[in-house]
């Protein structure tokens, strides 16, 4: 008893030391909102489908980091925005603007959608073409003869 004790007491210690003082958010509360205002519309380079703000990645801390040097620098919301996006491309944005390079992002969903719904009854249209013209055509009298033939050997 006195062993199981004692190696409570131990893992209780350890759990202690391994302990560590939560960081604050930052010296300026004031930074720390327009960094996360400005994270939440820029994608984690590593995540992708994640914001800036809720990445926990290192680089995702890393680029924390580098927009609240910006913002002490005096820098807008756009010019670090357009920073990041000169950096990392269009790709970094939650929200891409629509150009040329971005069409792709912006309506390929929907050219795929309306190709597969083309596709669909065009292939449908061929479908019943096809049934409606093997139930036009009769049955010659050697193929009328043949089904007889199976047909009665399967009722004996």
């Amino acid at each position: 008893m006195k062993r199981l004790w004692m190696a409570l007491v131990l893992v209780f210690a350890c759990s202690l030391a391994a302990a560590n003082e939560a960081k604050p958010l930052a010296e300026d509360p004031v930074v720390e909102q327009r960094l996360i205002r400005i994270s939440e519309d820029i994608r984690c380079l590593v995540c992708q489908n994640e914001s800036l703000a809720g990445s926990r990645a290192d680089l995702a801390n890393d680029l924390r980091r580098e927009i609240r040097k910006l913002i002490r620098e005096g820098k807008t919301d756009a010019e670090i925005t357009d920073f990041l996006v000169s950096r990392y491309g269009d790709f970094v944005l939650y929200r891409p603007p629509v150009k040329p390079l971005t069409w792709v992002l912006w309506f390929g969903p929907f050219l795929l959608l309306l190709g597969g719904v083309v596709f669909l009854i065009r292939f449908l249209r061929q479908r019943q073409q096809a049934h409606a013209a093997v139930a036009e055509t009769p049955l010659s009298d050697e193929e009328r003869r043949r089904a007889k033939a199976l047909l009665d050997a399967t009722e004996n």
